[in-house]
């Protein structure tokens, strides 16, 4: 059935590379889509360029061609009677009534009117004439025919090239003896496994004697396995696909092919010798599926008119910015149109991360690059940092992103918060941007620490003390901790405040011990503790402890006098607990155990 098929798509061809007509009998009666690559939806959809002759008015270069210098050739024909009848013409290139040119195997074949290319009669070069045509462009191919003016060669090679003419690949062998002239067996089984591999068959098999005038058809998928699946099959894919056909001529049919006998007469000797009168390559333009026609670029190459966003003579790839899935051949099912990267219009290049493909379930894997107008990320989705979103404006706005503009003596870095735009203020600096103190502070005039709190009196509880004492600056507020200060402490300890008791002059907190970086004399381990606090540093807040707040407490071995448990005071230093402490803190036990402190 398949070698009917292509039979029939052949004749089709043929009568209409005939008739002068490339596109199709009844185009003009039809009324196609303004894009064959879209649906009315304008949904993407695989499109393909029309069917043609591909050798049609393209050059062909012979390695022999009769004429330069003018030559004799004769032909041979046998009357009712058997009587043979020798026809003896001149063969001159410089006569075009007598020239035969490799132009007449590609021009339009009338069959009133046979126009041959010929080689040059009886030469050394009948062993090893070739013809060689260069399409242009990558096509995928469906048929090579040529028709003779005389009779079939016995052996001939077809060979392709998918790089214009570098590198060559046979393509089908003919010849009444396969193992001898190119060792290959005669008619070999194609599997699976082995559907790019060239055949070699016998030319003549189907016609004996042989006749003048015959064609020679190639089908390129006829026989291969995956030929009723080539959407899906890269192999015929790439088997399909050449940009030159070189033809070979290496033997003349019969005997008298063996140039040189000594049998052979010379009168007979300009009766040997190729005659052409049509080389025709069926195919389109190869495109995957991305075009559905090929035109002339600025330069004068012919390329695919490439749609769904691809690019490429072949339209093999997608067209710049179009990165956020991979490219893919257009199928019946899929046109795998290339997808532009979403950058917010924030950059004009970006570039394909396969892991990030599959990691989004295959739907998204384009990485912006160099993004502007302050934004950052994969998507130019966020302000890189010094910036902060602007949220009245949206994401693709040119200004969606602001300066920090963090004060330079009241601000502790210049990176906010990119939701807010809040800057890291120092202690006792307030403001989006640490421009002013806070209340309960005043300005000093020192760039460390530029606002400082408002000495004031603190009333202590009669009770207590019966007298009232100024506070002044508590020591530990300035919230540092270096390997000096962990080497000097006795206990250093992460514990979370659970309970607060007052009982008489002190103050009764029970903690939760989490980590212990020191343990000092009294021995300290993890869990639940009792922490005692003098009311006189609570009432000056040195330390400063809140219930269910995590500190880390560097102390003395200073006890209750008459309660068990661990103590702090206004020389301890009690700071809220921050994640970075920890890797602080151990590394000031390294230090400790080698003697460094």
């Amino acid at each position: 059935m398949l070698r009917e098929f292509y039979f029939l798509v052949l004749v089709v061809e043929l009568v209409r590379r005939t008739s002068g007509y490339q596109g199709g009998m009844f185009a003009a009666q039809q009324n196609p889509p303004p894009d064959p690559c879209y649906e009315e939806m304008s949904e993407s959809r695989r499109c393909i360029p029309d069917f043609v002759n591909a050798a049609f008015g393209k050059e062909v270069k012979a390695s022999s061609e009769c004429g330069t210098p003018a030559s004799r050739y004769c032909t041979t024909s046998t009357d009712e009677k058997g009587e043979v009848t020798r026809n003896c013409q001149i063969c001159d290139a410089s006569n075009s009534k007598r020239a035969h040119p490799t132009a007449y195997l590609t021009d339009l074949n009338n069959p009133n009117n046979v126009t041959c290319w010929m080689s040059e009669p009886f030469s050394q070069s009948l062993h090893n004439v070739s013809l060689t045509l260069s399409l242009g462009k990558k096509y995928e191919l469906t048929y090579i025919s040529l028709q003779f003016c005389n009779q079939k060669p016995d052996s001939l090679a077809l060979y392709k090239s998918m790089d214009y003419g570098k590198t060559w690949h046979p393509f089908q062998f003919y010849s009444s003896q396969c193992r001898k002239m190119y060792n290959r067996q005669n008619r070999a089984v194609i599997t699976k496994a082995n559907e790019q591999e060239a055949l070699c068959t016998d030319a003549q098999s189907n016609v004996d004697p042989p006749i003048t005038g015959a064609r020679i058809a190639f089908s390129t998928l006829e026989g291969r396995p995956s030929a009723y699946d080539f959407d899906n099959s890269p192999v015929l894919q790439d088997w399909v696909t050449a940009t030159d056909i070189k033809v070979v001529f290496n033997r003349l049919v019969g005997w008298m092919a063996e140039l040189g006998s000594d049998n052979e007469s010379l009168s007979q000797r300009d009766t040997y010798f190729y005659a052409v009168s049509d080389f025709a390559v069926g195919g389109r333009c190869k495109c995957n599926g991305h075009a559905s026609r090929c035109i002339h670029n600025r330069e004068g190459l012919l390329v695919c008119d490439c749609k769904h966003n691809t690019a490429g003579r072949d339209c093999e790839k997608c067209k710049p910015f179009h990165f956020d899935r991979p490219w893919g051949r257009a199928t019946a099912h899929e046109a795998h149109e290339c997808v532009a990267c979403n950058c917010n219009r924030h950059a004009r290049r970006c570039r394909f991360n396969m892991e990030l493909y599959k990691l989004s379930g295959r739907t998204s894997g384009g990485v912006c690059l160099k993004c502007r107008h302050n934004t950052a990320g994969r998507h130019c989705h966020y302000c890189k940092e010094g910036y902060y979103r602007d949220n009245t404006k949206l994401i693709s706005d040119r200004k969606a992103c602001k300066a920090c503009d963090c004060h330079p003596v009241g601000a502790s870095g210049r990176t906010c918060n990119q939701t807010t735009g809040q800057c890291p203020c120092k202690d006792g600096v307030t403001g989006i941007t640490c421009n002013r103190c806070a209340k309960g502070y005043q300005q000093s005039r020192s760039p460390i620490a530029p606002c400082i709190k408002i000495p004031r009196m603190v009333d202590v509880p009669k009770r207590v003390t019966g007298r009232q004492d100024k506070c002044g600056v508590c020591p530990s507020a300035k919230k540092k901790v270096n390997l000096n200060k962990f080497c000097k402490r006795d206990f250093v300890i992460q514990a979370t405040v659970l309970s607060r008791e007052a009982t008489g002059s002190w103050v009764k907190f029970t903690i939760h011990i989490m980590q212990v970086f020191k343990q000092g004399n009294a021995k300290v381990h993890r869990g639940t503790q009792i922490l005692w606090v003098s009311v006189d540093d609570l009432a000056c807040k040195c330390p400063k402890i809140k219930v269910k707040q995590t500190y880390l407490l560097l102390g003395k071995d200073v006890r209750h006098p008459d309660e068990a448990g661990l103590s702090v005071d206004n020389k301890s230093i009690v700071i809220e607990w921050k994640d970075e402490w920890a890797r602080r803190m151990r590394r000031y036990q390294r230090r400790q155990r080698k003697g460094k402190c």
